[in-house]
């Protein structure tokens, strides 16, 4: 069986196949899934789409028509998910002639190594086919695919469409890597030194941290990991160390910053100094040179002629007894909520786990269509579109990012979820919460037993982070009076 892939200009290329078509049609494996939402459903581009529509799959099945992974069905004869391409009663491809490149190379796979530095191609052990052939006959056949894949045509199809690259599996055995997708997909390093922010690098964060002595009871969110991991799909994320002083760099695309100052032992000063030298060289004229959530304390040690400091929004730090009790006359709004949503629903709640990914996707997109048809200005709009992602990688890393995460049922439909983190063993840090805004008092209730829960396990403090700049959650936060709105700051430096 040829392995056919179809460029834009419908030219036909074939490439070699290992697997033949009757122990397809045999697999129980392919074009199944556990999840709803499992990370390895086919992606298809967007003239793979328009192709997949011309033969009879539904466009309802793509997020995103110029390219996204396609919608499950939950299968009608067993448990799980099935491609809608797919019959499950013959077991074949109802797109077969036009099926996705991600389709086209299975049950070989594109995925980046542990670091996220390297593309490789690698051949998944799920495959009972390839369980069964021997090793040899398997190497040689990714040697001739991995030759194919460096013709020019499928190379833009995967630079316009990373999403191709997978991420990491333990269950995929690595063939060979493919330095040149590498050197198309990762960016140019304007400094050899700069590595991208991985898993692999909590732990060098942390010692980071431990160093500069930066954690206390005014800490912000921002120093922890988790804060700018979950959004390195969105925006790269890269970091270099010089003298046991950590720098980490976001790429915008108006050039390089730093969301955080730079972690170390030795004078804060300069290290700034250092950093603005390295953003300046790699930036030129370019205004957009600037260190992100600078703590008051360390203003401080900043204050001299070059450089310049703007007020950010801060965060919002509440005594979690207050929050626990919600007594008194200060919190008699939120105290009724909570007394309606027991009173009018059954509501539980329970660890999050990996079972609970595809309610809580379906909850999101429920959740922030709420919020669209709200009191929503475009700029909270625009946040909410760039936090998908960010929500979507906590639900299926939280373990490996180091988050904590509860689930909550309403009459034993998840009805919320939080997701957050011990910023200091006094300071628990809630980094995302969502709930169905039709249940009266559902966030309220949320709320308070996050903070409950945090008590009994040893919190002083809730840090629930800064609002954005949007009026509606401003108010929201103010009306649990904190005890403090943190001042940050982010600093620029003056080039004349």
């Amino acid at each position: 069986m040829d392995l056919r892939i179809v460029d834009s200009k419908q030219t036909m290329r074939v490439l070699p196949q290992l697997v033949p078509d009757s122990a397809c049609v045999r697999c129980d494996v392919c074009c199944r899934f556990p999840e709803a939402d499992s990370f390895l459903r086919p992606y298809f581009t967007g003239q793979e789409i328009a192709d997949a529509v011309a033969h009879g799959v539904p466009d309802s099945f793509f997020s995103d028509t110029s390219g996204s992974q396609v919608d499950l069905v939950k299968n009608p004869m067993d448990e799980g998910y099935l491609c809608p391409a797919f019959d499950s009663q013959s077991g074949r491809c109802g797109i077969y002639d036009v099926r996705p490149l991600d389709c086209q190379l299975y049950p070989l796979a594109l995925m980046w190594d542990a670091s996220g530095r390297e593309v490789l191609l690698g051949w998944d052990s799920k495959c009972p086919f390839m369980r069964d052939a021997p090793s040899r006959a398997i190497r040689e056949y990714g040697e001739r695919v991995a030759t194919s894949l460096t013709d020019e045509t499928i190379v833009e199809e995967i630079v316009a469409h990373p999403r191709l690259i997978g991420r990491f599996q333990d269950d995929v055995i690595v063939l060979k890597a493919l330095p040149h997708l590498t050197a198309r997909l990762v960016p140019e390093r304007v400094d050899p030194q700069l590595r991208p922010l991985t898993l692999l690098d909590a732990p060098q964060f942390a010692k980071a941290l431990e160093r500069a002595h930066v954690l206390g009871h005014d800490t912000p969110a921002a120093f922890a990991f988790p804060y700018h991991y979950i959004w390195t799909s969105l925006l790269p994320y890269w970091w270099l160390e010089i003298d046991q002083t950590l720098f980490l760099f976001a790429k915008s695309p108006d050039g390089w910053f730093m969301p955080l100052p730079p972690l170390g032992a030795g004078p804060l000063d300069q290290a700034v100094e250092q950093a603005f030298v390295m953003m300046q060289s790699w930036n030129g004229p370019s205004p957009v040179s600037r260190i992100e959530n600078v703590m008051e304390s360390q203003r401080q040690l900043l204050e001299c002629g070059k450089i310049q400091f703007r007020q950010k929004d801060g965060d919002y730090l509440y005594p979690v007894g207050a929050l626990a009790a919600l007594a008194g006359d200060h919190y008699k709004s939120q105290r009724a909520l909570c007394n309606r949503a027991t009173r009018e629903q059954t509501i539980t709640g329970e660890p999050y786990r990996a079972d609970d990914q595809a309610d809580c996707v379906r909850l999101y997109g429920r959740w922030a269509e709420q919020k669209r048809n709200g009191h929503l200005d475009q700029m909270g709009k625009l946040l909410l579109e760039d936090a998908e992602m960010a929500h979507t990688r906590v639900l299926q890393e939280h373990e490996q990012i180091g988050l904590l995460g509860t689930v909550v049922r309403v009459n034993d439909d998840i009805a919320a979820y939080t997701f957050g983190y011990w910023l200091t063993p006094q300071t628990w840090c809630i980094l995302l919460e969502v709930g169905d805004r039709s249940i009266p008092g559902l966030a309220q209730w949320v709320f308070r037993e996050t903070c409950r829960t945090a008590m009994a396990q040893g919190a002083t403090a809730i840090n629930a982070m800064d609002d954005a700049g949007l009026p509606g959650l401003r108010a929201a936060k103010l009306a649990y009076h904190p005890s403090a709105i943190l001042d940050t700051w982010v600093i620029t430096r003056m080039t004349a």
